[in-house]
């Protein structure tokens, strides 16, 4: 077997095993990802079944946030540390477990409290996943075909939850849709075992200081962020969080440079290629969640669709995002990250400025479609050489961190991003005073429209980044 070929000596040397190790982790980063959706149809169902208030049904999404984007650091490290299987099997045990007992809730602060479990095991389960990729192959092509594998599985999941919802929720109740994840978790739990082999642990020690100050840091600002839908920028909550959260992160990184075992290595951010390439998944995902936020949103709203329907729309974005994964791994080390990197940003923005001139009469095939398949593109394009570049020259015992770095740059930025379009499109829509246009729509899609803008401003600062990333030579 050549040397690009060979597996990492603590993982089976078998290729079909390890296809079926890399099919089953994808699984569970598809679990994860696809429960987002499969929470926000549930919403309404949840909200009449349990009579919550609006700020418990806020909760509902919130508890899961602040503890995953919390603890993604610490469920990187601990991987590193304790054995990376190990760690991953933790995270989808609770994860499964808070699933079941969510769908069987009896009240609100019982599901309030199932979903913070759920994030606690998300935590560990989405750096572990990577991280496991990552170790199974030697730096080269199959490793950087497996993280293309990984990244694609982001768009199969949002169109996947979505649609899987949308059936769930046309056939069955709101705990039927909860409930979506066991049967696969369970599956995963019988076969990770078999397939999956451990990591060796790493001596060390956790970082408690660094911990603590980087899970409570990421939990104000992910907090504050959320808050930002529906109090605006300037309220109390909101402000008290982005000064909480922000010091918080400052203090994290005055003890990291400090620590003798850094919960997050600084010489991982400060790397070049790496340090850009983070950025660069940061500011991606402003260019995307928009779309999918907004666009379920319209489609139902606006033009008449079903939930299903709504979420068989999205499905070219996956189709493009796969077609184009294996040609991007080829592509990149001819080109470097650099080309590939701008170009995806570049489709992203086309994409959002094209879905910016939306309004009532637009038609799905010639309105819609295009913009869609410009998104896949971009993803596969913008996103997956940035995941590579974050991931290589990475110590085999710190890959870990790496992986938990990309995964937390990655909910942040969509936190943050998400944030900042919902801001750009109420500040937009206030703007309508026609009592006529509001009532009839037309504010929610002066809205919208400006949101894609500003979608296509990430875009933007998404490219400035990629061209700080290496070439070709420098790979």
């Amino acid at each position: 077997m050549s040397a690009d070929l060979t597996v990492s000596s603590t993982l089976p040397t078998r290729r079909p095993r390890t296809g079926i190790a890399l099919a089953l982790l994808v699984a569970a980063q598809a679990m994860v990802l696809i429960d987002d959706m499969i929470v926000n149809i549930a919403i309404p169902g949840i909200s009449t079944a349990l009579a919550t208030s609006p700020v418990q049904l806020s909760w509902v999404v919130n508890a899961y946030l602040l503890t995953f984007g919390g603890l993604l650091l610490l469920g990187g490290r601990a991987g590193d540390i304790l054995g990376r299987r190990r760690v991953f099997l933790a995270g989808v045990g609770l994860f499964t477990l808070a699933s079941l007992v969510r769908g069987l809730a009896p009240n609100a602060e019982f599901l309030i409290a199932a979903r913070a479990v759920q994030g606690v095991g998300a935590a560990l389960v989405a750096p572990s996943v990577l991280a496991l990729i990552v170790g199974m192959y030697r730096e080269g092509p199959q490793r950087k075909r497996a993280i293309a594998v990984y990244t694609a599985v982001g768009g199969l999941g949002a169109a996947g939850g979505l649609l899987l919802a949308g059936i769930f929720t046309s056939v069955g109740s709101w705990r039927w849709v909860l409930m979506l994840n066991v049967p696969v978790g369970v599956l995963i739990l019988a076969l990770a075992p078999v397939v999956v082999r451990e990591t060796a642990r790493r001596p060390g020690h956790f970082d408690v200081a660094g911990a603590l100050t980087s899970a409570f840091g990421i939990a104000a600002l992910v907090w504050a962020l959320s808050a930002i839908g529906s109090g605006g920028w300037s309220a109390p909550e909101v402000r008290v969080g982005l000064v909480t959260g922000l010091a918080l992160i400052g203090v994290f990184v005055l003890v990291e440079r400090r620590a003798r075992q850094p919960i997050m290595p600084p010489r991982l951010v400060a790397d070049r290629q790496r340090g850009t390439a983070y950025l660069a998944v940061l500011l991606v995902q402003g260019s995307q969640i928009g779309q999918l936020y907004f666009l379920t949103q319209f489609m139902q709203q606006g033009m008449g669709f079903s939930p299903m329907a709504a979420a068989l729309a999205f499905l070219p974005v996956t189709v493009t995002l796969l077609a184009l994964s294996g040609a991007v791994v080829k592509l990149e080390p001819r080109l470097g990250a650099r080309p590939l990197v701008a170009t995806g940003a570049v489709l992203l923005a086309g994409s959002n400025l094209l879905l910016a001139d939306l309004d009532f009469a637009a038609f799905y095939p010639t309105d819609i479609l295009p913009a869609l398949l410009l998104l896949g593109a971009g993803i596969a394009l913008g996103t997956i050489p940035a995941t590579i570049a974050g991931t290589t020259g990475v110590d085999d015992t710190e890959y870990g961190s790496a992986s938990s770095i990309v995964t937390t740059v990655t909910s942040v930025g969509a936190s943050l991003a998400l944030a900042t379009l919902v801001t750009v499109m109420t500040e937009a829509s206030a703007n309508v005073e026609d009592p006529a246009a509001v009532a009839s729509g037309a504010a929610f899609v002066t809205g919208m429209s400006a949101a894609f803008v500003a979608a296509a401003g990430f875009a933007a600062a998404t490219f400035v980044a990629g061209l700080f990333l290496p070439g070709r030579k420098a790979s």
